[in-house]
């Protein structure tokens, strides 16, 4: 069973706080390169995800994944805590790309206690509104950052500790990817992700896994149900939606630090994936 390194999690608080509303948490079509964690205290709302919609009560905490598109609905009373973590740019393989997690996980009062102490702690994590356009900008992002870099170092570790404890309850019930159990494709994926500004050949991947290259891309497909250049590719838009997000780099530059030779082809493939060009995508995020 493969083991991750705990201090390979590079995580780091972007947002937290306590929210109330009545009707009014309706957004849609929400895309972050951050991940949501909710815990709920009072009333209820929904989260339509692209495989589910999951009904958001009293007691339960819920996790919604960076890079995740999804919609928000409230038709009453609603208070819940939230959690954004940014886990940075880094050549190192989430926690998602190991395990499938849960959405909804029962939650506690400890958990509650949790949620309170860092809203204690961090009053200023507050996000400034509910509509996530507002906060989903690089202007916000990097205030978040430098205020997380100027923290002291005790309240570094005291919130890094209590990100963790909460990341627990969901890894708690998640269950390892079947190719975990698979050297070769653990090799392959941890190669994908170290060469992601790369532009990776096939072959060389097979290489990895040394196996030949058709049965590479039979078993890449048999075990992540897609095809090697196809997750590349999705890897590749995401690692662009972060720099996007984070960075004033133009989108030609984008292209290029990814590996892309012909930026026409890398704003085609991007549109593919998210329905919307890169530039878009970052006026979007900026508005």
């Amino acid at each position: 069973m493969i083991q991750i390194p705990i201090e390979s999690f590079n995580l780091q608080m972007l947002n937290v706080g306590l929210a109330h509303h009545n009707g009014d948490w309706n957004w849609k079509d929400v895309n972050s390169p951050f991940t949501r964690i909710f815990y709920v205290t009072e009333g209820e709302a929904w989260v339509k995800l692209p495989y589910k919609t999951v009904h958001l009560r009293p007691g339960n905490l819920y996790i919604v994944p960076a890079y995740t598109l999804h919609s928000y609905e409230c038709n009453g009373p609603f208070v819940h805590y939230y959690l954004h973590v940014y886990e940075g740019v880094t050549s190192e393989m989430n926690l998602v790309e190991q395990y499938d997690f849960p959405v909804e996980v029962e939650g506690s009062h400890d958990d509650e206690l949790l949620f309170q102490r860092m809203c204690e702690q961090h009053p200023q994590a507050k996000l400034p509104e509910s509509n996530p356009r507002a906060y989903d900008n690089a202007t916000q992002f990097t205030d978040y950052v430098e205020r997380y870099r100027d923290m002291p170092l005790w309240q570094k570790m005291e919130l890094r500790g209590a990100i963790l404890m909460l990341f627990s309850r969901f890894l708690h019930h998640a269950v390892l990817h079947v190719w975990t159990s698979d050297d070769r494709m653990k090799r392959v994926q941890e190669h994908i992700h170290s060469h992601i500004n790369s532009n990776i050949d096939i072959e060389e991947l097979a290489d990895v896994a040394c196996v030949t290259k058709p049965y590479l891309i039979r078993l890449f497909k048999r075990e992540f149900g897609t095809s090697p250049v196809q997750y590349i590719n999705k890897k590749k838009v995401e690692r662009a939606q972060l720099l996007l997000y984070t960075t004033e780099m133009p989108v030609k530059e984008v292209a290029y630090e990814l590996g892309f030779s012909d930026h026409s082809y890398f704003i085609r493939m991007f549109r593919k994936q998210t329905s919307i060009t890169p530039q878009e995508y970052r006026e979007r995020m900026r508005k």
